[in-house]
């Protein structure tokens, strides 16, 4: 199932390379958990793509993923490292974790969550 997460992320990297929050927001499920850099959960596209147009135009990710596992027929896990650099902003290494479900618009991510890598890790 690596696949998938691997095609997963690399719809979420290109959206989010040429800053395009409404792409971004589509490549999350409706009803989304998100977790990103902010202090709170947010749920739902909508949030998602709030949360994307406050990233400065510019920023790029790059990401390796390096576990998926199957949850059920239509549900699949996995985890990656990425680093965001570029816009004349300082390069942030997290890690990422994911739940993808399987539905009537294909694989979206259900559940996302970062958490930041400290240069001590």
């Amino acid at each position: 199932m690596s696949h998938v997460v691997e095609e997963v992320l690399a719809l979420w990297k290109d959206a989010f390379d040429r800053h395009q929050p409404d792409r971004m927001a589509d490549v999350f499920t409706s009803d989304a958990l998100f977790q990103g850099f902010g202090p709170s959960v947010v749920t739902g596209r909508e949030a998602v793509r709030s949360y994307y147009r406050t990233v400065a135009d510019g920023r790029r990710a790059e990401f390796t993923v390096l576990h998926s596992y199957t949850i059920g027929a239509d549900a699949v896990g996995g985890f990656a490292d990425v680093t965001f650099s570029g816009a004349s902003k300082p390069e942030v290494k997290v890690h990422m974790s994911l739940v993808l479900l399987h539905g009537a618009e294909g694989w979206k991510i259900r559940q996302y969550h970062v958490s930041r890598v400290s240069a001590q890790d």
